[in-house]
């Protein structure tokens, strides 16, 4: 191929993709690899320290010098917000793992399993799906109290029920189907049938679903923290800063404004890539 004839396909495959995905889904993928960019190298966006403290420069409002202003230490929140995306949107995605890992478990156990394991798990997740997911958080933070990891976990378990009972559903389905059905007339064991036939067909849904997942989980990691039952200050998760924030929200707008901006931003972010991922391209 020419240069001039690959210069001519690159536009075309441009245009192909921006049609596809549409302006608000482009601008949704840029938004995501700056976020991924500020959870895997913070310093590149924000290089000074977080945690450092400036007396002198305390409760500066936004400017050249300071960009999202200061805080009651004097340490720049443009500097925390970027840091804090790790301890925010980093944890929001852990969570999101341990709740599709339990729910793939529990999901694929009860869709595969017998009957009567069936009726019992399925029972179970759906007494805890009807659960609102905050409360079961807030209930299992209450016993395993306080901090990061407890909140992680915490998310992580509240939204087992939700990701378990989808994805039951889609393995009884896939189980069912003709070419399943095909696979097993023609001899092939359970465990390739499962690998190559259920497996990638169950799961698949779970992509769109799970990046939804995240942004909602951050949405709750910050809830917690707010609430001072996550991240504690001085650390630089959203959640903490908005709480260390609300008692100067008359005289300094801005530490409550930027890290609740932040998570509304990467929560839509997450939430326009997933239904992109879950409706497909546009036609």
């Amino acid at each position: 191929m020419t240069a001039a004839a690959s210069m001519q396909v690159r536009p075309g495959i441009t245009r192909a993709f921006v049609s596809a995905w549409g302006a608000a889904g482009v601008a949704a993928l840029i938004g995501l690899a700056v976020l991924i960019v500020a959870i895997i190298w913070p310093g590149l966006l924000a290089p000074g320290d977080p945690l450092a403290i400036a007396p002198a420069e305390a409760f500066r409002p936004p400017s050249p010098a300071h960009l999202f202003g200061t805080d009651e230490s004097g340490r720049d929140l443009y500097t925390r917000v970027v840091h804090g995306a790790a301890a925010s949107a980093g944890v929001g995605a852990a969570a999101t793992a341990i709740g599709v890992g339990a729910g793939l478990l529990l999901g694929f156990t009860a869709g595969l399993g017998p009957r009567w394991l069936d009726a019992a798990l399925s029972r179970i997740i759906e007494v805890l799906f009807a659960l609102p997911t905050l409360v079961m958080a807030l209930l299992l933070v209450a016993v395993a109290g306080p901090g990061t990891a407890a909140s992680v976990v915490a998310i992580g378990l509240a939204t087992t029920p939700g990701y378990a009972r989808m994805l039951r559903t889609q393995v009884r389905q896939v189980a069912r189907s003709g070419y399943v059905e095909y696979a097993r007339l023609e001899h092939a064991g359970p465990v390739r049938i499962l690998l190559r036939h259920i497996a990638p067909n169950a799961l698949w849904p779970l992509v769109s679903v799970a990046t939804l997942g995240v942004g909602q989980a951050i949405v709750w990691v910050s809830a917690l923290s707010f609430l001072g039952l996550g991240a504690l200050p001085p650390s630089p998760e959203w959640g903490a800063m908005l709480n260390a924030g609300r008692v100067y929200i008359g005289s300094a707008w801005w530490l409550t404004v930027f890290p609740g901006l932040a998570i509304v931003v990467t929560a839509a972010v997450l939430t326009a890539v997933g239904r992109r991922l879950a409706g497909g391209v546009r036609r």
